[in-house]
């Protein structure tokens, strides 16, 4: 079992039906918390009805909500979420809310220091203030996970690069890979050197791409681990990248191989596509038999 602490954003996604709770962070919370992590996350809500519902949510799937604030000046957060004939999600992010305004104390400073793994995003970076506090607690962490997600309008290259750089790991999608790295110059079209690019750029020797569709690429101490995807039928996308994610970072603190890793990680993120929702339960056994078809 490993600790580990998620920093950033905590919301409703709201669809055009219906609401369910969500956030990159939460989501990879969760599921680290299904493979029995002990998992904590920091982050802040509203003083309002979808605070309580969104922490009491979370103390009933188990994960603590001592570390999420309660913000008595902005709401909890509310995101539009919609979802195109392929299932892929499309974001409104309603800007200023309370995640934007996570206060540093020394308790957090204190979890962090004592945590295996401290998982962030970008999006949380938006306001100066959830940064300040950002950039105080990986001071503390051993090891720093950075997983970019970009939601126009709500980064700058100035910001990534800072955070790139402070991260042990990080995490793209293929198109946030060639985005960024295009920002920076870098017009290069092959996967792998847009890659190593970025590892020599800021020092970072693990790196991960996922491919949607076509599995994920890992770059891991020189080294590159592929993995081609899964068939599913997809019923929604939301939340899959942040359970491949979770399943990464819980495989590689483990000590699996890396192949076994992103193996794993892209079996259950299909799982989570074949599923509605971010944060479906998801078995051993399935796992494992998906992960058999690509032996």
């Amino acid at each position: 079992m490993a600790k580990i602490t998620c920093f950033g954003e905590v919301l409703w996604d709201v669809f055009p039906t219906h609401k369910k709770i969500g956030g990159a962070p939460l989501n990879v919370a969760l599921r680290l918390h299904s493979f029995k992590n002990e998992v904590a996350i920091i982050s802040s809500v509203g003083n309002d009805v979808n605070g309580a519902e969104l922490k009491q949510y979370i103390k009933k799937k188990g994960v603590t909500d001592a570390y999420i604030q309660t913000n008595t000046t902005y709401e909890t957060s509310k995101v539009a979420v919609v979802l195109d004939e392929k299932g892929a999600a499309s974001y409104t992010i309603k800007h200023p809310c309370a995640w934007d305004y996570i206060l540093l104390e020394a308790r957090l400073l204190s979890l962090v220091k004592s945590s295996d793994a401290f998982i962030f995003g970008s999006l949380v970076s938006r306001n100066k203030e959830s940064e300040a506090t950002l950039e105080a607690l990986l001071n503390e962490a051993i090891f720093s996970v950075f997983d970019v997600n970009l939601r126009p309008p709500h980064y700058q290259i100035e910001t990534l690069k800072i955070f790139m750089n402070r991260a042990h790991f990080i995490k793209f999608n293929e198109e946030e890979l060639f985005e960024i790295n295009e920002k920076l110059g870098h017009t290069n079209k092959s996967l792998e050197e847009n890659i190593k690019h970025i590892s020599k750029l800021t020092n970072t020797q693990q790196i991960c791409v996922t491919r949607g569709p076509n599995g994920a690429l890992l770059f891991y101490d020189e080294k590159f681990y592929a993995n081609s995807g899964y068939a599913v039928t997809v019923a929604d996308t939301v939340g899959s990248g942040d359970s491949f994610l979770a399943t990464l970072i819980d495989c590689l603190l483990h000590k699996e191989r890396p192949q076994k890793a992103i193996d794993t990680a892209c079996a259950v993120g299909a799982l989570v596509a074949q599923n509605h929702g971010a944060n479906p339960t998801i078995t051993k056994a399935e796992i494992a038999r998906l992960v058999a078809k690509s032996l």
